[in-house]
């Protein structure tokens, strides 16, 4: 009889109450696999979106889940036992392929249709796992991984990060900003943060922003141009909507304007052209990351010592109430899940 063990399944569409805690088959690692006992994992907006139905080519029933940490506890043929008991974090895709562009068209995140982390183990290729830093707790390495990732490629790869910019990050409270106003700030920019309640603008500052703006305020835009000195050189967005050419109006000339999502959906005009192409600017979209990209974040972070901002920590029972909280974007960082 093969070993059991408990994981989050999504077997329809409808919300955060279609989730259930299952006992399923443990995975055995195949050759190049390791097996990682997850011992804390995080969510994604991702997965609320699945729960609703509104994630493109939704293929169920599925284990969620695509941020987990937890310890090596099997290897598959042609992998060295000795990997046996190393604390890991694992990264969260398959396959982004030979081009450090743009991934390759077999890519895709864990989760769906690959098993995902919400699982007491799961199994992924050896080369997917990068040692967790020494001074994170699971609940913190669990946090990292796509967020941090998306983050990473945002502000480091695409922007270009440098200690004389500027730098805006809208929609401050999402674990991928709350990352991303980290990076900036520890590569030595000079960060200002957008958000709608004044505790996560003070949550922003914590980690490293020197001012915001509560973007309801029609004026958020210009008096955020006016306190940075005349604006942005780098500008990392996650909401687009109807705000996007007051954003792009805090740009400098030669500036960025680098965007992973628009959770406020598509501007009803578009941008002003002139003015983008007068101030020379870039416009680059982006999301996830390289594995190379995974290990020079995850190294980042143990050289420097950084500890991703956690919101709250659920056990896996209440997987249900943790999704929910996404509804309402009442998250400061990341929402985790304790499975060991």
């Amino acid at each position: 009889m093969s070993k059991m063990m408990k994981a989050v399944i999504l077997t329809e569409a409808g919300g955060p109450d279609k989730l259930e805690v299952r006992e399923v088959a443990m995975p055995e690692p195949m050759a190049g696999e390791v097996r990682v006992r997850v011992h804390s994992a995080a969510l994604n907006r991702r997965d609320y979106f699945m729960a609703l139905g509104r994630y493109p080519g939704l293929k169920l029933p599925s284990i969620i889940g695509s941020d987990g940490a937890g310890v090596v506890d099997a290897v598959g043929a042609g992998i060295d036992a000795s990997l046996v008991g190393c604390e890991v974090v694992v990264y969260p895709a398959r396959e982004w392929g030979a081009d450090p562009a743009f991934p390759a068209g077999t890519f895709r995140v864990l989760g769906m249709p690959d098993p995902g982390t919400l699982a007491e183990a799961i199994c992924v290729p050896a080369t997917d796992i990068a040692a967790k830093p020494a001074h994170l707790d699971f609940n913190q390495a669990a946090a990292l991984p796509l967020a941090g990732l998306t983050s990473w490629r945002a502000v480091v790869t695409m922007g270009g990060i440098r200690p004389d910019m500027n730098v805006l990050v809208t929609g401050a409270g999402s674990g991928t900003s709350s990352f991303a106003i980290l990076w900036a700030a520890r590569h030595g920019a000079k960060v200002w943060a957008t958000s709608s309640t004044e505790d996560k603008l003070a949550k922003a500052r914590g980690i490293g922003a020197i001012g915001g703006g509560n973007y309801r305020d029609p004026e958020c835009y210009a008096k955020l141009r006016k306190e940075s000195g005349g604006g942005f050189d780098l500008i990392i967005d996650s909401a687009g909507g109807d705000g996007l050419n007051s954003v792009l109006d805090t740009l400098r000339m030669g500036g960025r304007y680098v965007f992973y999502g628009a959770t406020l959906g598509n501007a009803k005009s578009g941008p002003e052209m002139a003015k983008l192409f007068f101030k020379q600017a870039r416009i680059q979209g982006t999301t996830m990351g390289s594995p190379a990209e995974f290990a020079a974040m995850i190294d980042f972070v143990a050289s420097r010592r950084l500890v991703p901002l956690v919101h709250q920590v659920y056990p896996l029972a209440e997987i249900r109430t943790a999704v929910g909280l996404m509804e309402k974007f009442a998250q400061t960082g990341k929402i985790v899940l304790k499975l060991a």
